[in-house]
């Protein structure tokens, strides 16, 4: 265990981010998961709005960090083109 006082706040500063971090991926990946599950129900406009959603969440997660902007965009391009199989 740290004895140092600045490693200390390093070990909570850590863990609060990490926090914040999983709960943040963790809205990305429910949000997937959606978009995913309206494509097998085969409804184009629930998967649209989903598409939307996820979009939306991938975008903050991007924005704050967590993910970088190139993962980013392959999610976004990954889901757009399964909707897109839909038509």
């Amino acid at each position: 265990m740290a004895n140092i006082k600045s490693a200390k706040k390093r070990i909570l500063v850590t863990a609060t981010k990490t926090a914040r971090n999983k709960a943040i991926r963790s809205k990305v990946k429910t949000a997937i998961k959606k978009v995913f599950a309206a494509i097998e129900t085969g409804d184009k406009k629930a998967a649209l709005a989903a598409l939307n959603a996820a979009t939306v969440e991938i975008d903050k997660a991007c924005t704050k960090g967590v993910y970088h902007k190139n993962n980013a965009a392959r999610k976004v391009s990954r889901l757009s083109k399964a909707v897109n199989k839909l038509a």
